[in-house]
């Protein structure tokens, strides 16, 4: 017998053993439990899997939770064929637990899931959540991974078509985003549902320290580094800090690109000894963030930016730390400039970076920034508040079920 909350099929193409998995899937759904019974279908690359101490720990979280788990195994060998040997065993499964468990509502998350979730639909009549997570299609264009125009572009934004036309909810992560979409001329008179939700952070976790060190000015950056980054960027403006802070120090925290960065680091002209370069886990971030004076991130300008909610956003500001960033990125810059919580650069030219260290070498010198920080964070990106949206979506559908 369904659930009264209505059963949940959630389906990941990252894998929960990744840390997106855990801070941006697990997190909310161990929390949307009650009331309803939910099953993750995820897709786990073998390196993770192979971590044994790190995957029985998630396994006793899923169970403490609830929440029944069915990982595969992710392909990567010749890629359009893996991903398509993928979505095929994930529709086989997704059958199967539909019609074991009676699930009415399938969540997907990004555009692979979204197929198999477009297939479920019509063969089983469930409701179908499309969280776009952005505009995914673009970001390989922008990525320069496809051509614009391109097959495989052609063919995911059909897909896109089909996901907004027979989705019966859409998660979009910013407002800047769904304006896009409202302008799509094939839904005049059939657009879907629409809440956003932005990329929560787990603020019980990422908080400001009880004590704050006064020493160096650290400058902090976390997660990836390349394609849709502009990490040479961030080495122009670290290298500008040290004239005016020359005991400044950067913190870099990244998992599998430390010989790229090293690189950029050297061509830039920075010595490694200003350099921390560490590999944490997840869990690992919120007590390196501690250390951080402010955050740094700079993304690619493009279109399918206008989707983009970093993470990491939320989770600089729930510890209190301002950022620097560029505009064009979502709704940071509004979010940044609106509350005085850090600098959005209009470009990158000498004078846009003196000004906007400058402005930075202000902003954490003002004894209210962290204050200011955790609030905003708290309005925008508390957890608690992406786990209410997603509640409420749930319900929704299940009594519409």
């Amino acid at each position: 017998m369904i659930s009264p909350g209505g059963g949940v099929l959630y389906i990941s193409y990252d894998g929960l053993l990744e840390p997106l998995g855990q801070s941006q899937i697990l997190a909310y759904q161990e929390h949307l439990t009650s009331g309803r019974e939910i099953h993750i279908l995820s897709f786990e690359k073998k390196q993770d899997w192979q971590q044994i101490k790190e995957r029985t720990a998630i396994e006793k979280r899923l169970r403490d939770a609830g929440i029944h788990w069915h990982p595969r195994r992710y392909h990567k060998w010749f890629s359009v064929l893996a991903t398509a040997y993928d979505m095929a065993i994930g529709i086989s499964i997704g059958l199967l637990l539909i019609a074991r468990y009676r699930l009415n509502i399938i969540h997907a998350r990004s555009y692979v899931p979204s197929v198999m979730a477009l297939v479920l639909k019509k063969l089983t009549s469930v409701k179908f959540i499309f969280d776009m997570r952005g505009f995914w299609a673009d970001e390989r264009v922008d990525g320069g991974l496809w051509p614009r125009g391109g097959r495989m572009y052609k063919v995911a934004k059909w897909f896109e078509r089909q996901f907004l036309l027979n989705a019966d909810h859409v998660v979009s992560l910013t407002h800047a985003a769904e304006q896009e979409i409202e302008s799509y001329s094939y839904l005049a008179g059939s657009m879907p549902p629409v809440t956003i939700i932005p990329t929560c952070a787990d603020l019980e976790r990422f908080r400001p320290p009880d004590t704050k060190s006064g020493g160096k000015f650290v400058l902090g950056y976390v997660g990836s580094a390349g394609t849709r980054y502009l990490f040479d960027e961030v080495v122009v403006v670290f290298k500008y800090l040290l004239k005016l802070r020359p005991g400044a120090q950067l913190l870099i925290l990244n998992r599998n690109e430390h010989a790229y960065i090293q690189e950029r680091l050297v061509a830039g002209g920075i010595a490694l000894d200003k350099v921390l370069l560490m590999a944490a886990d997840h869990s690992e971030v919120p007590s390196y963030m501690a250390s951080m004076t402010a955050g740094v991130f700079f993304y690619r300008p493009s279109y399918s930016r206008a989707a983009c909610a970093p993470t990491k956003f939320g989770e600089f500001l729930g510890c209190g730390i301002p950022c620097l960033s560029n505009r064009g990125v979502g709704d940071m810059a509004e979010i940044l400039a609106g509350n005085n919580v850090g600098i959005a650069l209009d470009g990158f030219t000498e004078g846009d970076i003196e000004s906007g260290i400058a402005n930075l070498l202000e902003l954490v010198a003002d004894p209210q920034v962290a204050e200011r920080c955790r609030e905003v964070a708290e309005a925008n990106f508390s957890l608690e508040q992406g786990v209410k949206s997603y509640d409420a979506i749930y319900k929704t559908l299940a009594l519409e079920s």
